[in-house]
């Protein structure tokens, strides 16, 4: 995040410095969100089954790839081959193949209790890298170019060796993770009946999903074949989980549409082109926003505790969304800057309750797939948002995509709230996966849970057996009331819980 820091500020400038158009801008910024949708979309569908680690490491040498690409050449067409093929940000935000990755790898990894505060601070430290990388680009290039022999291009161009070289530091952190990152590979048993004299009966063979086969002839073109296979791996989301994600992708596409009309960079190439600032206060500008919006992530997490996932999410972003609304109108830097801070320090306080509430309504297994076809809908949104902005800008009349992406984020909050805030969540969790550990390890309330499950079996048994005595039934007396006790315990751990024991009273 500290590369796409650094892009944020300068990227639309740049191309204002290479005597690009403001609709050839936006038609590179469509595009290159386009071609995110395709690589982002088919590396998390396959992560999964090639492993995450490895796809992570595809990622960061085209993200090398691109950087060297954008520091040496200045021809639209190569740039714009190595931003759709590669990987560059031109919202300021990962809309690659990074982030719904790491964001499964860490639901992957925490349980319902942990998983916002997990996520929290995920958002919080990669914005902080976003903070640092946009205040150390105004810094560098307001160095640069006050150097002999340097122009603003040359200052453009050391910045992208800079995104290269994070590249390379991204690879190496790659390396540093553990098998605890992958999916774990599950084998299911069946037992077949045989089909011919040799066969036995009750063999025992691995179950393998189903591969769907169209009885239509083989597909004739690309086209067709890309459908087919993404159909295939859509497939691994259940029906349940798509008509609840349906609701979800829609108000999702509204959102980053907004969000792709008025990305950080074209927001700051607003800034440039209305009030002329020096670039070392662009970047503090951009720095201070990224650093707020670091703080505020912060507070999602026990906010989303204390209110809840969907209302943290949609009152927090109202007011972000408000900002956004109002920013063209006042005539002074310092107020366009504090509304710019405002849209900031709030807009990330609904990512993290996003994907821990995406998390909890999908099954585990799901959860990688479903996140990166919920970042391709958002791309596939976002991407048309720099053309309409490229457009109104080209018409001098650049301040109406503000108004219109205002008017869309608070329409993703008001539908956000009215379809889900009364959802049910974590309907697929483990039991077991929402129990603290206090005073003791995991495994113990494992077997204290086994334990009261075998105490609950012995007691049906005693019920139903036709030669009791008195001593049996106080012995089973006694178990019962051993056994509820001991659910009461659990229970009082973490009260989400039901336990399995709770049929016993009835």
């Amino acid at each position: 995040m500290f590369a796409y820091g650094t892009n944020s500020l300068i990227l639309a400038i740049f191309f204002s410095a290479l005597k690009f158009s403001d609709h050839q801008i936006g038609i590179f910024m469509t595009l290159t969100l386009l071609g995110d949708v395709f690589l982002g979309t088919f590396l998390t569908l396959v992560a999964d089954r090639v492993g995450r680690r490895k796809v992570l490491m595809g990622g960061s040498f085209l993200m090398v790839v691109s950087g060297v690409i954008f520091a040496v050449f200045e021809n639209f067409w190569i740039l714009l081959f190595a931003a759709i093929v590669g990987v560059i940000s031109v919202t300021g935000g990962d809309f690659g193949p990074f982030r719904s990755i790491e964001e499964s790898i860490l639901s992957h990894l925490t349980s319902p209790t942990t998983r916002s505060d997990v996520l929290a601070w995920y958002v919080t430290t990669s914005t902080l890298g976003s903070s640092l990388g946009s205040e150390a680009s105004g810094r560098i290039i307001h160095f640069l170019q006050n150097q002999d022999d340097w122009t603003s291009v040359d200052a453009y161009h050391a910045l992208f060796w800079i995104y290269a070289a994070m590249g390379i530091g991204n690879a190496m952190l790659v390396l540093l993770l553990t098998d605890a990152c992958e999916l774990p590979v599950t084998e299911e048993m069946y037992t077949q009946v045989p089909q011919n004299e040799n066969a036995t009966i009750g063999s025992t063979h691995q179950a393998e999903a189903p591969e769907v086969e169209s009885k239509a002839p083989l597909a004739r073109n690309i086209f067709a074949k890309t459908t087919s296979w993404f159909t295939r791996r859509s497939a691994q989301i259940s029906g349940p989980t798509r008509s609840i994600m349906y609701k979800l992708w829609f108000l999702l596409a509204l959102d980053s549409l907004a969000d792709g009309m008025v990305p950080y960079s074209l927001t700051n190439y607003y800034m440039d082109n209305r009030f002329h600032p020096a670039k070392s206060t662009l970047g503090d500008i951009t720095s201070v926003s990224y650093f707020l919006s670091a703080i505020g992530a912060v507070f999602a997490g026990p906010l989303a505790r204390k209110i809840g996932l969907i209302n943290t999410m949609v009152f927090t972003h109202v007011p972000s969304s408000a900002a956004v609304l109002v920013f063209p109108f006042p005539p002074v830097l310092w107020i366009v800057a504090g509304l710019l801070m405002v849209r900031a320090g709030l807009n990330n306080m609904d990512q993290a309750p996003r994907s821990a509430f995406i998390a909890a309504v999908v099954k585990p297994e799901e959860r990688t797939a479903t996140m990166g076809i919920t970042s391709m809908v958002r791309t596939l949104a976002a991407m048309a948002g720099p053309t309409l902005t490229g457009l109104m800008a080209a018409n001098k009349a650049f301040w109406i995509a503000f108004v219109l992406a205002g008017v869309c984020r608070l329409s993703y909050d008001l539908g956000l709230y009215a379809m889900f805030v009364n959802m049910k969540l974590y309907q697929h969790e483990s039991a077991l996966d929402d129990l603290p550990v206090e005073h003791g390890s995991r495994r113990s309330q494992d077997e204290e849970m086994v334990e009261l499950q075998s105490l609950a079996d012995s007691d049906a048994g005693d019920v139903d057996s036709v030669d009791r005595n008195a001593g049996s039934r106080a012995s089973l007396t006694h178990s019962r009331l051993q056994v509820v006790g001991a659910s009461e315990r659990v229970r009082s751990r973490s009260p989400h819980v039901r336990s399995p024991s709770r049929g016993l009273d009835s």
